[in-house]
């Protein structure tokens, strides 16, 4: 498959599609055309010594915006241009993050807003399609005037400066070997404001983003299936999800969550009072005497909806921002047709990530919260006081000698703590910059930094919640198999179970099994599984 890039009609799913495989992209040719004719222009009518100033085709930057350079200069400035702005530091980006850079900087430029050769588009998607992935540093950019520093980093490897660094065939090398072994031309020729069209954009924070808000959309869902596993262990009740109730207060997520956990709950009587008169193995109750009345379940599992139900708003309007910006001029300045058969230059601030920023703290400010929540659930699952006798620790074989579940809780509740810090606002800090012509800054890329590793940590929160609700159901399954759970609730257990057999025999390395749950909510395994059960959820 190739993914014709014209900067109106890339969406999430083609970003994510590209990113996480070796699918290709080119730019169309109608987007190659508007492109041609732009350029054609300018090049013809502004690119002498006499044009007026016109800001990054015959000017320098920033603090140098009213300084001409020549146009005999113009390839010198490009180079010296991205050889000042590549500063980043730390630890490189991932392989996806830098292919979806490459991928939504070309789309920027095939949006034909900012004056743009095409040329440079086919530039970066070269090395996309043929596998060679720029080595990156993640921290430096302050997410306006672009993400200076890793865009340049980026401009610098394609074209193969020294002291570049690039992975080619699963291999850490030099940008130049590793272009000359892929049989690429490093020697493009760079032309007026040719630096700009790499660097100029907020690529990098959107690259973060459009994975993130992605991963998050799939994690909302099996978020629910384990919400659903826990409410199943714990014999809850399901009056809570009633549609009726959230029709009363009618946020669309909140009646999203509903439906889905009454969809994969749907035939169980686990979740009834005569399976609650079943002895678990904590409870102290004899065998025979009735269970006391359950009249409403706790807030981790009753107010679920209105937890869960947030964050799948908060991820809504998130892709609503990014949906967006994937096909926008992120630039400056913009190239208008004047009306007369020619062009104009504006001076704007396109470039400014404040509306990423903002989406990403939002949007690590809901994960963290049903991380939260996730979490609560897991220690409920394991404290018999808490889960309506359930074993303590969920442990088999010898107690004492076993310690069975209450560590995999423990290491959870770090990541809990560690995304509370992280879903601290970042979008309201701004520090000038470069002799404060940039006033004002979105510090967007550590929003969207930050707001990644909350969904990831809570991918393992809700993968361990997955884990320890099915251990949970798999040891009390010979006492209450008479009262069998519902129909998608099953099919999770059943998906998990496959990929990881019960601890019924005492500890065992748990970071395994943790690992292979994780592995079950980033492949969604285990939603294909409930959606081929139940019909797709929400």
């Amino acid at each position: 498959m190739t993914l014709q890039v014209d900067g109106n009609t890339m969406t999430i799913q083609d970003v994510v599609a590209i990113a996480r495989s070796t699918d290709r992209a080119e730019l169309s040719a109608e987007a190659r055309a508007r492109l041609k004719k732009t350029r054609d222009y300018i090049e013809a009518n502004w690119m002498t010594d006499e044009t007026p100033l016109i800001y990054a085709f015959n000017t320098g930057s920033g603090a140098f915006r009213d300084q001409r350079v020549l146009v005999r200069d113009m390839e010198a400035l490009q180079r010296q241009t991205i050889k000042s702005h590549a500063t980043g530091v730390g630890e490189p980006f991932a392989e996806d993050v830098i292919r979806a850079m490459m991928l939504l900087r070309a789309n920027s430029i095939a949006t034909d807003r900012m004056g743009y050769r095409a040329e440079i588009a086919d530039h970066m998607l070269s090395f996309l399609n043929e596998g060679l992935h720029p080595v990156v540093p993640q921290k430096g950019s302050v997410g306006a005037s672009g993400d200076l520093a890793p865009l340049a980093q980026m401009a610098g490897c394609l074209l193969g400066f020294p002291d570049t660094e690039m992975f080619y065939k699963g291999k850490r090398m030099p940008s130049s070997e590793a272009i000359a072994a892929s049989g690429l031309n490093p020697n493009i020729t760079l032309a007026a404001k040719d630096s700009s069209a790499y660097l100029n954009g907020s690529a990098t924070t959107l690259a973060l983003a459009t994975l993130s808000v992605h991963d998050a959309r799939r994690l909302l869902k099996m978020a629910d299936i384990a919400l659903s596993l826990s409410l199943e262990a714990m014999r809850g009740e399901t009056a809570a999800f009633d549609a009726r109730i959230h029709a009363a207060r009618p946020h669309p997520g909140q009646q999203r969550v509903a439906r889905n956990v009454l969809r994969i709950v749907e035939g169980t009587q686990r979740c009834s009072a005569a399976a609650r008169d079943v002895v678990f193995p904590g409870e102290t109750r004899s065998s025979g005497t009735p269970a006391t009345p359950r009249v409403q379940d706790v807030y981790s599992l009753r107010c679920a909806p209105q937890v869960h139900g947030p964050a799948a708003d908060a991820v809504a309007y998130a892709e609503g921002i990014i949906a967006t910006e994937i096909n926008a001029p992120q630039d400056n300045p913009l190239v208008f047709e004047d009306g007369n058969g020619g062009y104009e230059s504006r001076s704007c601030g396109h470039f400014h990530a404040q509306y990423l920023a903002q989406a990403m703290d939002v949007l690590a400010i809901a994960m963290a919260d049903l991380g939260s929540i996730s979490e609560r659930r897991i220690a409920r699952l394991i404290e018999p006081t808490m889960s309506y006798g359930l074993p303590r620790n969920l442990v088999s074989g010898q107690p004492g000698l076993n310690t069975g579940f209450s560590v995999v809780q423990c290491s959870m509740s770090a990541l809990v703590m560690e995304n509370r810090h992280l879903a601290t606002p970042g979008s309201v800090d701004s520090v000038p910059g470069k002799g404060n012509v940039e006033d004002h800054v979105s510090n967007s890329t550590w929003c969207a930094r930050k707001g990644k590793t909350v969904v990831e940590n809570v991918q393992q929160i809700i993968a361990s919640e997955m884990l320890v609700a099915a251990q949970a159901l798999t040891m009390v399954d010979p006492l209450a198999s008479d009262f069998p759970i519902g129909k998608g609730s099953r099919a999770a257990l059943e998906a998990i179970r496959e990929a990881i057999p019960a601890a019924l025999d005492g500890d065992r390395w748990f970071t395994s099994d943790m690992h292979r749950a994780l592995g079950l909510v980033r492949s969604g395994a285990v939603l294909d599984r409930v959606e081929a059960a139940v019909g797709p959820l929400d």
